[in-house]
């Protein structure tokens, strides 16, 4: 099964806001960067999106120069799309659909900031389309809201995505399951 890596929003932008101080993993580039090692050594599809807010004036404005991947992640390689969007999920407002049909594309492996928002919805809508979908949630930060620490977020979507439209999984376990070491 042909499958693709979606690296989505770690990006300079979120360093920008406030809430980046009460980030759950700020670290989050270490886990994401060996995700893509791991997809380059399979030979997957690596695809990057960064999510962008035009004519707001804030950390989403390309005006602001901060719609860039976060200084310690991998460079996209040659030949990885680099795909900007406008909205929670990295299908509406961009090609990542063509991207993948043209590729033959099966299953996909989401990683990113906001876990509860864009990636988690990144996962629900590749489902509703009918990809297998693999969400690495630790590969993937946010922040506390309200009440709810970071971590209960996680809980959460881990519990609502888990067999129905995802298989939960660690970074550590993709690696096991395909031999390589990407540490």
């Amino acid at each position: 099964m042909k499958r693709a890596l979606i690296v989505i929003d770690v990006q300079e932008s979120f360093r920008a806001l406030p809430s980046w101080e009460r980030i759950a993993n700020p670290k989050i580039a270490d886990p994401v960067n060996r995700l893509v090692r791991l997809a380059r050594a399979e030979g997957d599809q690596v695809i990057w999106v960064l999510h962008a807010e035009p004519g707001s004036g804030g950390a989403f404005d390309p005006e602001q120069g901060r719609i860039r991947p976060l200084e310690e992640l991998e460079r996209p390689a040659p030949g990885e799309p680099v795909l900007h969007k406008t909205a929670h999920n990295a299908f509406t407002t961009t090609r990542l659909q063509q991207l993948l049909t043209g590729a033959g594309v099966r299953e996909l492996v989401v990683c990113g900031i906001r876990t509860e928002q864009c990636v988690e919805t990144t996962a629900r809508v590749g489902s509703d389309l009918g990809y297998g979908v693999v969400f690495v949630t630790d590969a993937t930060t946010t922040h506390p809201i309200g009440d709810l620490s970071a971590e209960a977020i996680v809980e959460r979507t881990e519990a609502v995505l888990r067999d129905r439209f995802a298989r939960i999984a660690t970074v550590a376990e993709l690696e096991a399951e395909s031999g390589a070491s990407t540490a």
